[in-house]
């Protein structure tokens, strides 16, 4: 029986555009093909760990509209637990426009809708899933006020707490204490430590300015290049698998997803952070967020 693993986070639909290249500022790009996928940190992160295998109750807010509904009835067909997903009559369901280039590369603004309406009670409407719970996982794509509420409650209750601090900005101080684990890219730990990440070296000295601020556990993701773990006793550059890489969009995701799967699973970190370089690795080589994340028969291959 797999270990219950609580997402707090986003939810979004992608609308994707793919050309050639990335517009400059003020020009505009003819021809691209155009998709439109379900996505929102949250949401992907909660696919893809109920992908690998993982119990998965995703908390999070939806507009009362035709894409709110389309989410709701993915996440049910994908094996989540929809129960504690807020439909808000008053604000719009969560939107992505995503450009992707030729090489994967991509750009991405958000209109966060409902999402950035979800709350400290929603956080606490849940209390009798979160208590049966393992691991809790959530990112920045809501209010933070709401995020930093949710580490301190979960930390109360003995809970693995993993924060993926995306979109990159700055976190309160007193959040890092709360946490099991951080995973930051380069450009996040940079805005979190003030120390540009380029290389194993760079990633060490972040990890650990990142661990004087009071969290233990830091895996820092450094895209081709692998995951940079650090704990104190162990601070290795995890590599990644190469592969040609089609759309990079919610590689993160999918690596905190199964990151989350195998840590509910009391794998080691090095093994669960091994798990999830496969796990990104597979997903860039497909289109689209959620599309994108990989099964657990796929780990196997």
């Amino acid at each position: 029986m797999p270990e219950k693993i609580i997402v707090i986070g986003s939810s979004n639909t992608d609308m994707v555009v793919k050309s050639d290249k990335l517009p400059l500022p003020g020009e505009t790009i003819l021809g691209g093909q155009f998709y439109m996928f379900p996505g929102g940190k949250g949401a992907n992160q909660a696919v893809a760990a109920a992908r690998l295998g993982g119990e998965v109750v995703f908390i999070a807010r939806t507009g009362n509209d035709v894409f709110g509904k389309q989410a709701i009835e993915q996440f049910a067909r994908e094996g989540i637990d929809t129960s504690c997903i807020h439909i808000d009559a008053g604000h719009p369901s969560g939107v992505a426009l995503i450009l992707v280039d030729a090489k994967g590369e991509n750009v991405i603004a958000v209109a966060p809708g409902a999402n950035a309406q979800l709350t400290e009670r929603d956080i606490d409407t849940a209390q009798v899933l979160i208590s049966k719970a393992e691991v809790i996982l959530l990112q920045l794509e809501i209010p933070i006020s709401t995020v930093t509420y949710a580490i301190h409650q979960m930390q109360k209750l003995g809970k693995k707490v993993i924060i993926n601090p995306a979109p990159a900005q700055a976190l309160p101080e007193e959040v890092f204490r709360d946490l099991y684990l951080i995973t930051p890219n380069e450009t996040e730990a940079e805005i979190l430590t003030g120390i540009q990440v380029t290389d194993e070296a760079s990633a060490a000295k972040a990890a650990q300015a990142l661990q004087e601020k009071g969290v233990s556990q830091v895996v820092i993701t450094m895209g081709s290049k692998g995951a940079f773990v650090y704990n104190g006793a162990t601070s290795r550059l995890i590599a990644a698998p190469k592969v040609e890489p089609v759309d990079t969009t919610a590689a993160g995701d999918v690596f905190n997803g199964a990151l989350a799967v195998a840590l509910a699973n009391e794998q080691p970190l090095i093994a669960a952070v091994e798990f999830a370089c496969r796990a990104a690795a597979i997903s860039v080589t497909r289109m689209g967020a959620q599309a994108s994340a990989p099964y657990l028969h796929e780990m196997k291959n």
